[in-house]
């Protein structure tokens, strides 16, 4: 266990080594800016590669992310940590790379959870979420869970992909994305039912709608 007071203590010192690089950037120091992109560039660019299909693309919104950052700290308040802040223009740069290539209407969520009567039943006889041993190799499960993913609403995708994928909190999650706690939860929560939607179709040989 821990001695008393140890994680006050470290929350501290990231709060104290944060404040430092943050007076670093804003006076143009390089060494500054090297350490951020060292330190954040591996979590930002994993979003950016869940929440993009492409590489360059991924890539390229990272690369925006930084541009914006740079050119936004004058405006950082600092009311939230400098990388939640960073994890948000990254999420903003990923979204508008998305609204201004997607060739095909976005599905709504509601055309993608199962439907239920008045009762509360399912109109739909529900099936069970498998054992990928009995159905699928795991390898298949996973490349059907990440297309299943991508076929979710932006919205719904990316607080799954926050919450599940990258292991943010809600907190952290509701900051990056400008949504209460209790929206988040909610959303997610749609989100996975959405989910597995998607992937039991694909377990049973469906498309999930698509051509």
């Amino acid at each position: 266990m821990a001695p008393p007071g140890t994680s006050s203590a470290g929350a501290a010192s990231r709060d104290e080594n944060e404040a430092f690089l943050l007076a670093g950037l804003r006076r143009g120091e390089a060494a500054a800016f090297e350490r951020l992109v060292r330190d954040t560039t591996p979590r930002l660019l994993a979003i950016a590669r869940r929440m993009l299909p492409n590489e360059d693309d991924a890539l390229d919104a990272v690369q925006e992310g930084y541009l914006a950052a740079f050119k936004g700290l004058p405006s950082f308040d600092g009311n939230s940590r400098l990388s939640t802040w960073l994890h948000r223009i990254v999420v903003n740069a990923c979204l508008m790379k998305l609204r201004s290539r997607r060739r095909r209407p976005e599905r709504s969520i509601e055309d993608i959870l199962p439907k239920f009567k008045e009762d509360g039943h399912s109109w739909e006889p529900g099936s069970a979420w498998r054992n990928p041993s009995e159905s699928l190799e795991q390898a298949e499960l996973s490349a059907k869970i990440l297309e299943a993913i991508d076929e979710l609403p932006e919205n719904y995708r990316i607080v799954l992909v926050l919450r599940d994928i990258q292991g943010l909190d809600t907190a952290e999650t509701g900051v990056i994305v400008g949504l209460s706690e209790n929206a988040v939860k909610t959303r997610l929560h749609r989100a996975r039912q959405a989910l597995r939607e998607l992937v039991d179709g694909r377990a049973l040989g469906k498309d999930g709608g698509n051509d």
